[in-house]
This record gives structure tokens, C-alpha cells and sequence, in this order.
């Protein structure tokens, strides 16, 4: 048995026998910590505020108890059949694809209809998707806010609501979208309430007090933020030696995945450059990539076309990419918590991994609050064990073409702009970005 499995067996769990099917055909046998902890309390219709990291199997944990509740639980008398009976908040739309995939896998026998709705793209799609009738709403609160401000679909019917990395959500601003849902949808008593997060702070222990009905709080190894499968590492480079010491490593290394996390788009310009320069392939990930774009690379991260991606933390949670042997904070996180959701993209699903800090002039002042946060000191390492070499020049993004469409005739006045005062297609701005 893998060290990150216990020995509680999903088949001695009172599960549905269409769920202990489709875990057996995902090749599920054992509980991990978090899953052992919550599924015997939430089975048993006692709501859950859990913290556990990225990679733990919390998502399997909270769709097993939101497909048992649904297909053990009537619903109410006057559903139509259409209104969705499980509402799934996620931060991210890379979270919520990822949940929708997860669910998908359990679903091969129990035939509940699911549905994914988040921001990019889309949207009328999307829309005819959820009016078209289903069970399990997945989605991001601001698009999933638009769709129900316009009375797509009413939340008097959900028996089950889970939001999903909770931390995240005061992060990313999103939190009186959710608070907004956890007020309209039935009272905590009548339904289902799970709430998961990388950290039970103070402002996530309160919303769960507040919209949960008495919920068991489920910490899986709190005193040790980082797992013991992770080696870390943390160098002390002037920031002239970065670059040179990240090639360094990497040639030593020779990582089979990794990801390197920067904390701006302009570095993650330059360390794109430089190991494009050196001959090894990277990937490119930040905010302002388009959500098609987004998808792509990072498939083409996940089936090895590409065995590095360069990173800025929007890539830091939600994303599940399978065997990432290698992370590097090229720049130190300046948000501690930061730091353990992007080493938590390693040593996943039981593997091993390293994660290797560069603190350098600039966010070496980060260190301390880091080490205090994972309540441990990082190992040091020394630049010079290092066999640095004078890199070869960065290559320069070439500026994609802008289509015939969007060109204009340079000697033609430009027209003035007209100010829409409405949003095109009833599409929320807000929404639209998540």
C-alpha cells in the first residue's frame, strides 16, 4: 500500500453500489488521510469543513458524498427535474474543469446528469447546457452569478452545496459571490454542507460557522504544512545569478516535469527566454493568456511536448498535472500561503518531488514568514556547488499576428468608439473573467 493511503477500503464504506463501481473502475481501492477522515462523518449527513492540501484526494472525497446524498435522498415534491440538486463553487475555471473530470470518472454507473460553467468561453453553450436540466451544477461563482441572476436556474432545490479551496476565494475577491449563493439556497439543516480549504484561517472557519449546520472540522496533519515526499531546497543567489544558477540546476537535475513559478509576467518573459535560449522547451502561463490558449498549453505541458512551464501564480492552484518532479520558486512567493500551494503542484497522488527556492536580493525578505507558515527552516544549499556557466542569450516571444479582420488602414481616421452602457450577450464582465 502507497505511504499516502490508510487502510480504510472504500468498499467497507456505506456507499452506493453504482459509486463502489465506478471507483473500482477508476482504480480506486484506499482512503487517503482526508477521504478516511470526512467520508464516515459526511455519509452519515454531518456536514464538514476540512482542511487538506492540493493532491490529498479532497475532491473525491466531497463528490463521493454529494453523488451518495443525491442518490439516496427524494427530491422535493415539486422538482421539475431540470433544477440542479448539488451546487459545486470552485475559484478557478482550471479547478472547476478538473472537479467536472473527477465526477465524470464516478459517474460511469450512477447516470446523474453534470454540468460545468466558468468564464472565457462558452457562454451560450453553457447556458443551454443548464437550461437543458441537470444534477450537479459545477462552476465559478461569477459566471454561475450571471446565469442566475438571469433566472437560468433556481437554487431552491440544491440538497448539497460544496465550495471548494475557501482560502481562495477571499484571495481572488470572489467572496461575496459565494456568500450571495450560501444565502439563497436552502438552510443549512436541510442540506448538505461541505467546505474545503488548504487552510481553516479565522475568515474561512467563520463562513463555514455561518452557512454550515454544525460543521466537524477534519484537519488532516495540520502541524506539518508540507509532505514528507518533498525535498526542499533554498539557495541565497544575487539576482544577476539567477538565471545562471536556474540552468545550472536544471542540467544537473535533469527534471522529468517542472514547473518554475515567477511572480510577475516580465519575468516569466525573461526565464521563458533563457531556457528557450538553452535549449530546453517551455511552456508559457500567465493571467492574460486566453482560456483556449490556457487549455492548450497546458495540455501540451501535461502530455510532455513541453517539459517545462514558466508560471506566474495563476497556475499555482486548482490544476492537477500529473508527474511534476521538479518545482522552482525562481521568485520567492510573496503571499506564504503561496508557497505551499505552488510546491503542492509536486509529489502528488503519493509520489516524490523536489522544490527548490531561489531567495534572492529582492524576495529574500519572504523567507522568514515562509519558514514561520510551514513551521520548518528550508535546507540550504550553496550557489557554489554549482557549476555556473555564462547562459546563452534569451530568445524574444515573437508578437503573435493579429488577424486580417483586426487591421486597419493607417491613413484612415479612426472612428470614435462608441460606450456600450450594456454588456454584450447579458455576458458580466466580472463573470466573464473568472
Amino acid at each position: 500500500m502507497s505511504a499516502h493511503l490508510t487502510e480504510q477500503a472504500f468498499s467497507s464504506l456505506p456507499l452506493h453500489a453504482s459509486l463502489k463501481a465506478g471507483l473500482a473502475q477508476a482504480g480506486f481501492e484506499f482512503c487517503t488521510p482526508i477521504q478516511a477522515s470526512a467520508l464516515p462523518l459526511l455519509l452519515s449527513g454531518r456536514d464538514v469543513a476540512g482542511q487538506a492540501q492540493t493532491g490529498t484526494g479532497k475532491t473525491i472525497a466531497f463528490l463521493l458524498a454529494t453523488f451518495q446524498c443525491l442518490l439516496e435522498k427524494a427530491p422535493a415534491e415539486n422538482w421539475d427535474g431540470k433544477q440542479p440538486r448539488a451546487l459545486i463553487l470552485a475559484p478557478t475555471r482550471e479547478l472547476a474543469i478538473q472537479i467536472a473530470k473527477d465526477a465524470e470518472k464516478l459517474n460511469v454507473e450512477s447516470n446523474l446528469r453534470i454540468g460545468i460553467a466558468h468564464g472565457g468561453k462558452d457562454y451560450q453553450r453553457q447556458r443551454d447546457m443548464i437550461t437543458g436540466g441537470l444534477d450537479i451544477l459545477i462552476g465559478t461563482p461569477g459566471r454561475l452569478l450571471d446565469y442566475q441572476k438571469q433566472h437560468v436556474f433556481s437554487l431552491k432545490f440544491i440538497d448539497v452545496v460544496v465550495l471548494d479551496e475557501a482560502d481562495r476565494m477571499f484571495d481572488l475577491g470572489f467572496i461575496k459571490d459565494v456568500r450571495y449563493f450560501l444565502r439563497r439556497i436552502p438552510k443549512p439543516e436541510q442540506r448538505l454542507g461541505m467546505l474545503f480549504s488548504a487552510t481553516l484561517s479565522y475568515k474561512v472557519s467563520e463562513l463555514a460557522y455561518e452557512h454550515m449546520n454544525n460543521p466537524e472540522k477534519v484537519q488532516v496533519e495540520p502541524e506539518k504544512m508540507m509532505g514528507d515526499r518533498i525535498e526542499e531546497w533554498v539557495y541565497y543567489p544575487a539576482n544577476d545569478e539567477k538565471i545562471p544558477l536556474l540552468l545550472a540546476l536544471i542540467a544537473r537535475l535533469n527534471p522529468e516535469r517542472g514547473i518554475i513559478f515567477v511572480n510577475t509576467k516580465q519575468a516569466a518573459e525573461v526565464v521563458w527566454g533563457y531556457l528557450e535560449g538553452n535549449g530546453y522547451k517551455a511552456s508559457l502561463l500567465s493571467g492574460d493568456v486566453p482560456q483556449k490558449k490556457r487549455e492548450r498549453l497546458l495540455q501540451h505541458f501535461q502530455d510532455g511536448e513541453f517539459p517545462f512551464l514558466v508560471a506566474t501564480d495563476v497556475a499555482a492552484r486548482g490544476l492537477h498535472i500529473p508527474a511534476v518532479s521538479h518545482v522552482f520558486n525562481y521568485d520567492l512567493p510573496q503571499d506564504v500561503e503561496d508557497y505551499v500551494h505552488r510546491t503542492g503542484r509536486t509529489a502528488r497522488a503519493g509520489a516524490s518531488g523536489v522544490a527548490i527556492s531561489l531567495a534572492c536580493e529582492e524576495y529574500v525578505f519572504s523567507l522568514p514568514d515562509i519558514e514561520a507558515y510551514i513551521k520548518h527552516k528550508l535546507p540550504l544549499a550553496s550557489t557554489s556547488d554549482e557549476h555556473l556557466e555564462t547562459p546563452k542569450p534569451r530568445v524574444k516571444r515573437e508578437k503573435e499576428a493579429i488577424p486580417q479582420r483586426k487591421r486597419h488602414d493607417v491613413n484612415k481616421p479612426e472612428k470614435p468608439r462608441r460606450r456600450r452602457n450594456k454588456p454584450r450577450n447579458g455576458v458580466n464582465s466580472h463573470a466573464d473573467k473568472q
